[in-house]
């Protein structure tokens, strides 16, 4: 006797109850597969592109926006800052590094950002093709941009104001592409990249005095005087010196400036916090899907052993042992649930992969559906668990079948 082939008989006996318990299943593990990958891919997307930045410097505000707009450009500028206010912000002691941040402008909605070499450096990316920029309106493009925008070394375009492409052009002033960098699966990948001078000559701010060497050059942009009151920034990137900086630097600087600092670990901690109510409300959802699934598998397996006493009967009087139509009932609810939750997981990687090619914005985020993490094993795992809790009881009155009985009632 085959008891894989009888338990696949079973359930082929009922097809609208097995399809039904499968889909109930599959549709809550699908929910929590959808919610693991996006949930994962954000988090650990937020980690790499916050890596190596402890402070983010710019106008007061919001620090949530600031931190938005200036690590993960997703937001708009909180304001502008003076070339002077960042220098003294980059000489304290206890500051290590500082990267500065010029933003306003856009291409298609991909942002365009003034800033320096040592903001590649910060993501360890490489150039692909071409080179980076050296003169004042030479763009090195991401690779998503390269991608998706369709621009190629060579090119040149306007940028428009904002992030969207209906804003003021600026058709006096051309980019153009000088190098294009390889995909690094970070920000980095969605931006088009310039010096701050770019910036400023796009905004009527640079002048002739700015093509003369200075005579004493500022610490974060070299190509102008030392203590400029007039030219502004959008923000400073900073790394920290020593660990005492994380207590004292962003104090002195809240209490001490016009200025504002932001600690990305903190905002973005705080920015889950607010999302992982939605998450929460999802996730509860789909456990409420799943323990009806479940009940569900439990009330089809105990109400069909009325319909099966006789077979199992029978089984019993060809040798079949007890144990034997225990085990059969015990895998019949296991693979019911084995199969939901694998038809969930495939359901849930295929509406991720749906969501990827019909929603531009998720591409430029990273979000793919090609991964697959160790949770999910554990998803189908604990389906295996939860078949054979449905199952005992069922089980146990098939083990306890009075052959005698029951073929003497027939």
């Amino acid at each position: 006797m085959n008891i894989f082939l009888l338990i696949w008989n079973y359930l082929k006996a009922k097809p609208l109850n097995t399809v039904l318990n499968i889909f109930l299943l599959a549709l809550g593990i699908a929910v929590i597969t959808v919610l693991l990958l996006f949930n994962n891919q954000l988090q650990e997307k937020i980690a790499t592109n916050a890596k190596g930045i402890d402070l983010v410097v710019g106008a007061k505000g919001s620090p949530l926006q600031l931190i938005l707009c200036n690590i993960f450009h997703i937001d708009f500028p909180t304001g502008n800052i003076k070339v002077s206010e960042a220098e003294r912000i980059a000489k304290n002691r206890l500051v290590k590094h500082a990267i500065p941040m010029a933003l306003g402008d856009s291409y298609n909605g991909y942002r365009i950002v003034g800033t320096n070499h040592d903001y590649i450096d910060l993501y360890k990316v490489t150039i692909a093709s071409g080179e980076l920029w050296s003169k004042t309106l030479d763009v090195t493009l991401g690779s998503t941009v390269a991608r998706l925008s369709g621009l190629a070394i060579g090119d040149t375009f306007v940028s428009a104001h904002g992030l969207t492409s209906d804003g003021h052009a600026h058709e006096e002033n051309k980019y153009h592409v000088t190098g294009i960098l390889n995909s690094s699966e970070t920000v980095i990948d969605n931006l088009i990249l310039t010096n701050v001078e770019s910036i400023w000559r796009v905004h009527e701010e640079l002048h002739d005095s700015i093509n003369k060497p200075p005579l004493h050059p500022s610490s974060i942009i070299p190509s102008i005087e030392k203590g400029d009151s007039v030219k502004e920034i959008t923000s400073i990137l900073i790394q920290y010196r020593n660990p005492l900086a994380v207590i004292q630097l962003p104090r002195f600087i809240n209490s001490n400036s016009n200025l504002q600092a932001a600690s990305p670990a903190f905002e973005t901690a705080r920015l889950f916090s607010i999302l992982g109510i939605g998450v929460e409300v999802m996730r509860g959802f789909a456990y409420v899907l799943i323990t009806i699934s479940g009940l569900s598998i439990f009330i089809a397996l105990y109400n069909s052993l009325k319909e099966r006493q006789y077979d199992l009967a029978i089984m019993r009087s060809m040798g079949a042992s007890r144990g034997i139509l225990f085990v059969s009932i015990i895998l019949e609810g296991s693979f019911l649930t084995i199969i939901g939750s694998i038809v969930g997981l495939v359901i849930g990687h295929g509406v991720l992969w749906l969501f990827t090619i019909l929603v531009v914005e998720s591409q430029k985020a990273g979000v793919t559906a090609n991964v697959f993490y160790t949770t999910e094993v554990y998803i189908v795992a604990g389906s295996f668990i939860l078949g054979i809790l449905c199952s005992v009881i069922p089980a146990v009155q098939a083990y306890r079948t009075d052959i005698h009985k029951v073929l003497a009632g027939n």
